[in-house]
C-alpha cells in the first residue's frame, strides 16, 4: 500500500455495508495506521514544544547574546578598518586637490607668464634707455663743466682770455645743455618709475605664486584684487578697461588668500577673453572689466566681476560651472577654471558663487559670495 493509500481519508460509507472478511482486515489495518500517524503527530508536538521552551530559556537566550555579541564585534572590526581606509582615502583626496588647485595656479601662470614677461621687459627698456641717456649727457655735462671750471680759475686769476669764453659758449650751444638739463631730470624719475613698476610686478607675482598655509585668515580684498589685476595685466590691457569700486564698509574677510585669488584671476581673464570675442576694428575696439566690492547683509562679502561681454546663452547657463566645460576652442579652455572656483567658493569657504546675465542680454556679472565668519566643517 502506497503512502498516500494510508493517509487518505477512510470512506464515508464504509460502515454503511456489512463487512466482510477483506474489509475487516483492510479497516483493521488503516486504523493501526491512523494510530501510527496520530502517535508521531504526538512526538513533533512534544519536539516542538520542546524547543520552543529551549529557545525561551536563559540559558538559550544568554547563548544567542553571547554570539550576537560576536557579531557585533566582528562588524565593529570591519566597520572600523573600512573608517580608517576611508579616512585615508579623504587625506589622499585632499593632498590630490591641493596639488590640482596649485597645478592649475600654476598652469595659469604658466599661461600669463608670456604677457608677465612682456610687462616686465617694457619697463625694463625704458629704464636701460634711459640709463644710457643719463650717462651720455653726464659725459656731455663733465665736458661743460671742466671747461666753466676753467674758465673759473682764469677769472680768479684775473685773467679771463676771451677764447675761453668763446669756446665754453660753442660748447654749451653744440652740447644742447639746457635741453640735457631739462631732460635728465624726467629720465631718472622716469627710470624711478619704471623700477617701482617691475618691483610691483614681481611682488604680485610673487604673492600671487604662494600658496597659503592651509588655514583662512583675514585678507584685505582691495590688495587681493590689486595684485590679481596687476598679474592679469597682459591678458586684459589690449581689450578692455578695468574699473574697481570698492565700498568702504569692506571688512577683512576670512579666507584662503591664494585660493580665492585664483578665483578672481579666472573670473578676470574669462571676463577679458569674452570682451576679445566682440571687438571689432574700427567698430568697438576696447570694452570695460569691472570689479566691485561691496557688503551682503552682516553676514557676507560680495566680489562681483563683471563685463560687457556678449554674455552667456541661455541653452548652457546651467554648464558653465560642470568640469571640463567649456566653450573655448581646443587648446585654449580646459573647463576647470569655473569648476574649480565653484568648488573653492562653495565647499573650502561655504559661501556662494553665481552669475547675473545683464538685462540687455551683453555681458555677465559673476558673484562671489564670502562668509565674514568661519563656517565650522
Amino acid at each position: 500500500m502506497s503512502a498516500d493509500a494510508a493517509t487518505a481519508p477512510f470512506p464515508a460509507h464504509a460502515s454503511a455495508t456489512p463487512l466482510q472478511s477483506g474489509d475487516a482486515a483492510l479497516v483493521a489495518e488503516l486504523r493501526r495506521q491512523l494510530a501510527a500517524r496520530d502517535k508521531v503527530i504526538a512526538v513533533l508536538k512534544k519536539r516542538v514544544t520542546a524547543r520552543d521552551d529551549a529557545v525561551a530559556s536563559p540559558l538559550a537566550t544568554l547563548q544567542q547574546n553571547i554570539a550576537l555579541g560576536k557579531v557585533v564585534a566582528l562588524k565593529t572590526q570591519e566597520l572600523s578598518r573600512e573608517r580608517h581606509d576611508l579616512q585615508h582615502a579623504l587625506a589622499d583626496l585632499g593632498k590630490a586637490q591641493a596639488a590640482l588647485l596649485q597645478a592649475q595656479k600654476m598652469e595659469s601662470i604658466g599661461q600669463l607668464a608670456a604677457g608677465i614677461a612682456h610687462e616686465i621687459n617694457t619697463p625694463a627698456q625704458y629704464v636701460r634707455d634711459n640709463l644710457a641717456f643719463v650717462c651720455k649727457a653726464k659725459q656731455i655735462l663733465d665736458h661743460v663743466f671742466d671747461m666753466t671750471f676753467g674758465i673759473v680759475d682764469a677769472a680768479r686769476a684775473q685773467g679771463v682770455a676771451p677764447e675761453l669764453v668763446a669756446a665754453l659758449d660753442a660748447q654749451i650751444g653744440s652740447s644742447k645743455f639746457q635741453y640735457l638739463r631739462k631732460q635728465t631730470p624726467e629720465a631718472l624719475q622716469q627710470s624711478l618709475e619704471g623700477l617701482d613698476r617691475i618691483t610691483k610686478i614681481v611682488s604680485a607675482m610673487k604673492a600671487f605664486s604662494h600658496p597659503s598655509a592651509g588655514e583662512k585668515e583675514p585678507v584685505d580684498l582691495r590688495e587681493l584684487v590689486a595684485t590679481t589685476v596687476t598679474v592679469a595685466r597682459n591678458e586684459w590691457k589690449y581689450v578692455a578697461e578695468v574699473e574697481t569700486d570698492f565700498a568702504d564698509d569692506v571688512p577683512r574677510v576670512p579666507c584662503l588668500r591664494d585660493e580665492i585669488g585664483q578665483v578672481l584671476l579666472n573670473l578676470v581673464v574669462n571676463a577679458a577673453h569674452a570682451i576679445g570675442d566682440t571687438l571689432v576694428p574700427g567698430e568697438r575696439e576696447q570694452g570695460r572689466i569691472r570689479i566691485v566690492l561691496r557688503r551682503a547683509g552682516d553676514s557676507h562679502v560680495d566680489l562681483c566681476v563683471s563685463d560687457d561681454g556678449p554674455g552667456i546663452p541661455e541653452a548652457i547657463r546651467n554648464k558653465v560651472f560642470d568640469p571640463f566645460f567649456t566653450t573655448k576652442p581646443v587648446g585654449k579652455g580646459t573647463g576647470q577654471g569655473l569648476a574649480i572656483a565653484y568648488s573653492t567658493v562653495v565647499e573650502k569657504h561655504q559661501g556662494q558663487i553665481f552669475f547675473e546675465p545683464s538685462p540687455n542680454q551683453r555681458g555677465t556679472t559673476f558673484v562671489v559670495r564670502l562668509p565674514l565668519h568661519v563656517v565650522a566643517g
